[in-house]
């Protein structure tokens, strides 16, 4: 499989985009990787790069966008950050890599047994990490269920993965709201933004549709 080029990213729309995506998690699950020569990609992708997706996931070692959607080298621009929220520098990011580098679909990642989530859900505060965990608190607090105080922490697995749920849908709310590039992006049709989540048992990955 080649690197995209121009022309191949210029052929791609958002939806073709959330396809290659939703095959290449196929591949992944089914330990069949699409045969491609990374070597060769670093030679094709030496003068340029035409990426057709932006990915936002969180920092988890197991979470690699380009592992567990088989992509490889030019084909995805990857923005990890614990817990997977966006802020100033993050959407400025994703505002260079659809405007100006032409791609064509934003998805938000989150996974299971997010340890960020967790760290959200009992408050945990520690350093810088406190400040950063301030950003999944509105994710913790708009989950409801359930109301019992000592149900709403990292031991109830079922809770975590609702908040991270959550939290992907919230981070979608924010690029709507504070980047109005990305939002007239999207109301023309250039570009989608959609929401998913990985579950690290199984390598699936399920996409809010």
């Amino acid at each position: 499989m080649k690197a995209h080029t121009k022309e191949t990213q210029a052929t791609m729309t958002p939806e073709k985009s959330l396809q290659f995506l939703k095959e290449g998690n196929q591949r992944f699950q089914q330990n069949l990787k699409a045969n491609r020569n990374l070597l060769e990609q670093v030679n094709d992708t030496s003068e340029g790069q035409f990426p057709f997706a932006t990915i936002l996931s969180c920092i988890d070692s197991r979470v690699s966008a380009e592992l567990v959607f088989d992509q490889g080298l030019g084909d995805i621009f990857s923005v990890r950050i614990a817990g997977n929220f966006v802020n100033q520098d993050i959407l400025g990011s994703m505002e260079f890599a659809c405007k100006l580098a032409g791609t064509k679909l934003i998805v938000v990642l989150g996974h299971t047994s997010c340890g960020a989530v967790k760290g959200a859900c009992d408050d945990a505060k520690l350093g810088n990490l406190t400040s950063m965990l301030s950003k999944i608190k509105p994710a913790v607090k708009a989950v409801h269920e359930p109301s019992d105080a000592s149900l709403r922490n990292s031991k109830n697995v079922e809770f975590v993965d609702n908040v991270a749920h959550m939290n992907v849908k919230l981070t979608i709310d924010r690029i709507h709201a504070e980047s109005p590039v990305l939002s007239e992006m999207e109301k023309n049709g250039e570009i989608m933004i959609v929401g998913a989540m990985y579950d690290i048992n199984t390598g699936a990955v399920k996409f809010f549709e």
